[in-house]
């Protein structure tokens, strides 16, 4: 016994011992009332200090693995089962358990059956920022500024509206977008999805539930709206935004329970919606009278012209646009932080949702994501990653113009550029062509709600280098020539 020990160096050593020591009780290699060597014999059996095996006995004890008698040493303690002791066998079928929503969540998870790709794989699938660029040496200071002030408060529970500094912050920095705050408030959540999650299941349904967006749109959206019960009914897109005439059309034919809308750098297109449509959604919905939810994906990934105001701007101070926003797309998307701002009734029933959902957002996350903020990080941060995916954004796009037989390109800013091939073509095809080459991206299928869009696709550039860039769109543009032929 004790000849199988084995020290790493990832763990304290002390700890390593208890574990060991650990498992042996469970296992009933050590009987309950047994003897364990004295702190000197078992460090040398071990080949450690006896120190450590002190440090090892005293928390064993504390975990009630171990007693110890005053003068005779220290002995294994009974567990609360004996060794190898086990309850009937009793297998569930939880296939026939699992209900119809955890059956279509299977059914919408497109990263499950997706291509799995190794290091050597050139990928353009991903739309998450570089995490090359991430400003570590900021959010160090950020964490050690905000754990000084606050200390443990941070660690303890937190309020399911939010870490209030954050929440004052952030109103701030929407009302310099040009948002009327009057009558409005605020919910953090764990990023976009589950902000959009927890507004779809509040929204009453009529006839069972029917939404209005952009085709193609956001497929995270997609799934959720789904899960949540439904309808879609999506309306094209132009080069300047959503086909008015088709979407005035659509409100006529019959109603909606909202609107699902992402006028910056939408995805997948990348298309910035103009001013002058913006305010005619806003005029339609109006007259409609229907809410509209506004996705401000990649809002701050802006390379050029001029700054246009969100939706929830434009509507002044009407109640009618509840604004979903992040920096998962420009800052960093493991501080799952993200916000709801909206009329201050339809806040007050969110919050009650999200504290009998997950209680509260992370606060530790949240305070630093403040703190970094506060210190005036962000402008220096966008200055410095807009130049850098400025450039990578056109090196993409100059190779897209190089070498693939498009139909039509769009994408105005942001980490992704949108490809139309003539209708007849297959992007399907083409992505199991190029894997074999080591080169994949996102079909543009799954972000189309009416089955089309095979014959799109959209090119993630964020985090691939240059050269790869270069030499991945090629390989596409050369399969996708010799497929057309």
């Amino acid at each position: 016994m004790f000849n199988d020990f084995k020290i790493t160096d990832d763990r304290p050593v002390y700890i390593q011992v208890k574990d060991y020591l650990k498992r042996l009780i469970i296992k009933g290699s050590l009987q309950a009332d047994q003897k364990l060597p004295s702190t000197r014999e078992l460090g040398l059996l071990l080949a450690v200090s006896r120190n450590t095996v002190i440090s090892a006995y005293a928390e064993l004890e504390g975990d009630g693995f171990v007693y110890a008698v005053q003068g005779k040493g220290s002995y294994v303690a009974a567990v609360s089962a004996p060794p190898g002791a086990t309850a009937p066998s009793c297998e569930i079928d939880w296939q026939s358990r699992i209900n119809g929503y955890a059956r279509q969540a299977v059914e919408l998870d497109r990263m499950k059956r997706g291509i799995r790709a190794d290091k050597s794989v050139i990928s353009f699938t991903s739309i998450a920022p570089d995490e090359k660029l991430f400003d570590l040496d900021n959010v160090k200071r950020a964490f050690l500024d905000r754990i000084a002030r606050e200390g443990g408060v941070l660690l303890n529970y937190g309020y399911a509206k939010g870490y209030k500094p954050l929440i004052d912050y952030l109103l701030k920095y929407m009302e310099q977008k040009g948002v009327n705050l009057s009558g409005k408030d605020m919910l953090i959540t764990s990023g976009f999805t589950e902000a959009f999650d927890i507004v779809m299941s509040a929204l009453r349904r009529k006839d069972g539930g029917s939404v209005i967006c952009e085709n193609p749109t956001h497929y995270t959206a997609i799934k959720n709206l789904k899960l949540n019960g439904f309808d879609i009914t999506s309306i094209p897109m132009e080069r300047d935004g959503i086909n008015l005439t088709e979407l005035e059309r659509a409100l006529k034919e019959q109603a909606y329970d909202c609107a699902y809308f992402t006028p910056s750098y939408h995805n997948p297109t990348g298309i910035v919606t103009s001013p002058e449509k913006r305010l005619a959604i806003m005029q339609l919905m109006a007259r409609h009278r229907i809410p509209v939810i506004e996705d401000g994906f990649n809002e701050e990934l802006r390379y050029s012209g001029s700054h246009v105001s969100p939706l929830i701007a434009t509507a002044g101070q009407s109640n009618g646009v509840v604004y979903i926003g992040s920096f998962s797309k420009v800052l960093f998307p493991g501080l799952r932080v993200g916000w709801v701002l909206a009329d201050r009734r339809l806040i007050d029933y969110l919050e009650s949702i999200k504290r009998a959902r997950s209680i509260h957002t992370s606060t530790l996350d949240q305070s630093v994501l403040f703190q970094y903020l506060h210190n005036g990080n962000l402008e220096k941060y966008l200055k410095k990653a807009r130049a850098e995916y400025k450039r990578k954004y056109e090196w993409t796009k100059q190779c897209c113009e190089m070498h693939l037989p498009y139909k039509r390109l769009s994408g105005d800013g942001g980490l992704h550029l949108f490809v139309e091939f003539d209708e007849c073509f297959d992007t399907t095809t083409l992505l199991n062509a190029c894997s074999s080459q080591g080169v994949i991206f996102t079909p543009g299928d799954m972000f189309y709600t009416d089955g089309g869009g095979r014959h799109t696709m959209r090119i993630g550039f964020s985090k691939v280098p240059d050269d790869d860039i270069g030499k991945g769109i090629e390989i596409i543009g050369q399969t996708a020539k010799q497929l057309m032929r």
